[in-house]
């Protein structure tokens, strides 16, 4: 008898462990099946699925300390910081009142967003001491439907659950559906071009209307050794300001658009504008990456308003211009402000 007491001590303990964990579990799902939206560590989340009854999806991935987009973008690190505090604290107010349920049900099996949340876990996890068996599962789904009346929270339903409740943000005097969009537009980074001089291997800037000024910039190695080529005539330019190679170089890390304009133009106009002669063409190779190219057109003034200083209207926009990114799938607006850095032609670079 006196040798079976570890053994009866260690199961003992097990099973009341078990019973612990059991009830616990217990708890936090009868707990979480109705209301429990937020999620307590948004860091051990995976991914986020988000799809609408009009079939518009987006597939949100970690990918190390960045987002992808449907697995070819990168996602905007703003829209998903957003995404992330505000799974992260948003709070049940109440649930919808008997005299609402039925609308509020029947509008969200019309318009309802559906959202799939998948995190990181452990098939054993004792008391966040012990931790084993690391694995992805499905953590919530829940559906995001209208705002309240008085505009202050959204209602949303978790999966499974009968009612919908009331939830909130309790800094925001707004309503957090716009924040769960399943259009894809919504969560694309805005960079057009995001390379580090020491991934660039070639730059090459093409001028539509001055082709004399175009040139290519080759890196022979990290140390600085440029090879700058006239592309008029292939003339390899030997008497060049380096520091100003330099600078042109090191300003691809971080140039963005400022609005996207698919959905905004008609595809009769796009076609217009891109059939027009380029104003500029920028071609990187970066050895991570590989090739992006960007044409960029010119836009006209809006004739309103825009007047020179004798009164006659500004043919073209001297502030923002078009381009053709994302190999050619998106059309977005651009400031000169941005990327008058990079457009300097190749006389600006010869001593």
């Amino acid at each position: 008898m006196k040798k079976n007491r570890p053994i009866i001590f260690i199961l003992l303990f097990l099973a009341i462990v078990a019973v612990v964990l059991f009830t616990q579990n217990n708890s936090t799902t009868l707990q979480e099946k109705e209301s429990g939206f937020a999620i307590a560590d948004t860091s051990a989340i995976t991914k986020i699925f988000i799809a609408d009854k009009q079939d518009h999806t987006v597939l949100l991935e970690r990918k190390g300390n960045a987002w992808q987009l449907d697995g070819k973008y990168v996602a905007h690190p703003k829209m998903i910081e957003t995404l992330l505090g505000t799974m992260y604290q948003m709070k049940v107010k109440a649930p919808v009142s008997n005299s609402s349920h039925n609308n509020v049900v029947n509008r969200m099996a019309t318009i309802g967003i559906k959202v799939e949340i998948y995190k990181m876990a452990y098939r054993i996890n004792l008391f966040d001491k012990i931790k084993l068996f690391q694995h992805e599962r499905l953590a919530k789904v829940f559906y995001v439907g209208d705002a309240t009346q008085d505009m202050r929270g959204s209602y949303l339903l978790m999966e499974g659950a009968e009612r919908p409740y009331v939830v909130y943000l309790p800094y925001l005097r707004g309503y957090i559906s716009t924040r769960f969009s399943p259009m894809e537009d919504a969560w694309k980074s805005h960079n057009v071009f995001n390379s580090k001089l020491i991934d660039i291997q070639s730059l090459a800037i093409y001028f539509g209307n001055k082709s004399e000024s175009s040139f290519r910039v080759d890196i022979n190695d990290a140390r600085g050794n440029y090879e700058l080529i006239a592309l008029a005539n292939n003339r390899k330019v030997t008497n060049y300001d380096t520091l100003k190679v330099l600078n042109l170089l090191t300003s691809f890390a971080d140039l963005r658009y400022e609005t996207r304009l698919n959905n905004l133009f008609t595809p009769e106009k796009i076609d217009s504008i891109i059939s027009s002669p380029f104003l500029y063409k920028i071609s990187i190779n970066d050895r991570k990456k590989g090739e992006t190219t960007v044409k960029m057109f010119k836009r006209n003034a809006i004739p309103d308003n825009m007047v020179d200083g004798e009164g006659g209207l500004i043919p073209v926009d001297h502030d923002r211009f078009y381009a053709q990114i994302n190999d050619g799938e998106d059309f977005v607006l651009m400031q000169y402000f941005v990327f008058d850095r990079v457009l300097m032609p190749l006389e600006f670079y010869e001593k």
